[in-house]
């Protein structure tokens, strides 16, 4: 099931401003990745990413040259 449709992810986003959405999508993408990419599942826990994002995460750095991302 792709992370948009599932309860956990909407429940997780709607606590999220809609201006910080963006923001949240995003971490999402980017997490689920790259557990994908070491665990071969995308595993997400929603409701802590929000948390990030409402504590002011953000992405303010361009990717090193081995990121994956």
């Amino acid at each position: 099931m792709p992370a948009a449709e599932s309860p956990k992810y909407r429940a997780a986003e709607q606590r999220v401003p809609e201006e910080l959405r963006p923001e949240f999508q995003r971490l999402v993408k980017e997490y689920e990745f790259c557990t994908t990419l070491r665990y071969g599942r995308g595993y997400v826990a929603y409701e802590v990413l929000a948390d990030l994002i409402l504590a002011g995460w953000r992405a303010s750095a361009t990717p090193h040259a081995t990121s994956p991302l």
